[in-house]
């Protein structure tokens, strides 16, 4: 739910001198840079240098090695050699969802920032993004746009909007259209640590998830520009992994709009999701498997790899059910 704007302005002048209380403790960076690394060897190097060439070069850099078995761990222990704000963490492959509430739990600053092994952050990035949030303690997450590139570094094409640029934008785009990107993040550390970090039972979506926690304590939304060059490419997680992300994906919706009514989020504790029959029992009532399945079906035929497995039976179930002439093919 938005803030009330009493509880907001007093929210936001607690949190301000908090903040500035924070920053006078120079042995605590200003911000926390959280990145996860699974056989990410391809990009990584691009990666890193394009946080290392920062204009504001007050962070750590904590890059965890999620259980590799490319070059990842070598090339994050080369940079860390030569970079005393790199952090490198070893250790088995655990996921992406452990991976980051690790980072956040290990984090010294008050804020984080993500990134990702694959994309590219401009050198003006954490600095505006740091602006922003000085002038603006009642928001809790700030994104940015992107430039979207594809596995080359040449420019990608895709439809759709640009991420909203304010909390009452986020609000309405909420199941109409993206809210954030997730590797452009500036966060608060304690609000996220307030909500539980990220939940286990969103796989692949975990950041809408808690962007979805998040609003109904704090403002969310992006700057209005392209701060972070976002890959397109066959291997990222949304490609290999659709069904799952799209199915979880309506799921918190439906699990905001349960707490937004004032009832009682039954996703809150859950480890994994049940399949989407199960979805009538799990939230007390009928109808929920079947407005999951009318807004997942759209999105299916548009991934190669769902249509190979899931996404089809899904589509198929939905077409049962309802007019096809709803998928908009």
């Amino acid at each position: 739910m938005p803030l009330g704007n009493e509880a907001s302005q007093s929210n936001g002048a607690a949190r301000k001198s908090a903040y500035a209380q924070e920053r006078k403790d120079m042995a605590s960076p200003a911000i926390s840079v959280a990145m996860s690394v699974y056989n990410g060897e391809r990009f990584l190097a691009l990666a890193i240098e394009s946080i290392l060439a920062q204009s504001f070069t007050d962070f750590e850099f904590l890059i965890l090695n999620d259980g590799s078995s490319d070059s990842s761990a070598a090339i994050i222990d080369a940079y860390a050699a030569q970079d005393s704000r790199i952090r490198a963490i070893h250790r088995e492959n655990k996921g992406l969802i452990v991976s980051l509430n690790q980072l956040i739990d290990e984090s010294k600053a008050p804020l984080v920032a993500r990134m990702d092994c694959d994309d590219i952050a401009l050198p003006e990035r954490f600095a505006k993004q740091m602006a922003f949030l000085g002038a603006n303690p009642d928001h809790g997450v700030i994104g940015t746009w992107t430039a979207d590139i594809d596995e080359y570094g040449a420019p990608y094409s895709i439809e759709g909007e640009d991420h909203p640029t304010t909390h009452e934008g986020f609000l309405a785009s909420i199941g109409n259209g993206p809210l954030l990107c997730h590797p452009s993040v500036l966060m608060r550390k304690d609000l996220v640590q307030s909500v539980g970090g990220y939940h286990a039972a969103f796989q692949h979506c975990e950041d809408l998830d808690l962007w979805l926690r998040l609003a109904d304590l704090t403002k969310l939304c992006s700057l209005p520009e392209r701060l972070v060059q976002y890959r397109h490419w066959p291997n990222q997680v949304s490609n290999r992994h659709a069904y799952v992300q799209q199915v979880g994906a309506a799921v918190s919706i439906q699990a905001w709009k349960e707490r937004s009514a004032g009832r009682t989020d039954p996703t809150a504790h859950l480890d994994k999701l049940p399949g989407i029959d199960g979805l009538d029992t799990l939230f007390g009532r009928a109808g929920m498997a079947k407005e999951v399945r009318a807004q997942v079906a759209p999105t299916m035929i548009y991934s190669e790899v769902a249509l190979k497995g899931s996404g089809y039976d899904l589509i198929v179930d939905y077409g049962k059910m309802s007019d096809l002439k709803n998928l908009h093919v």
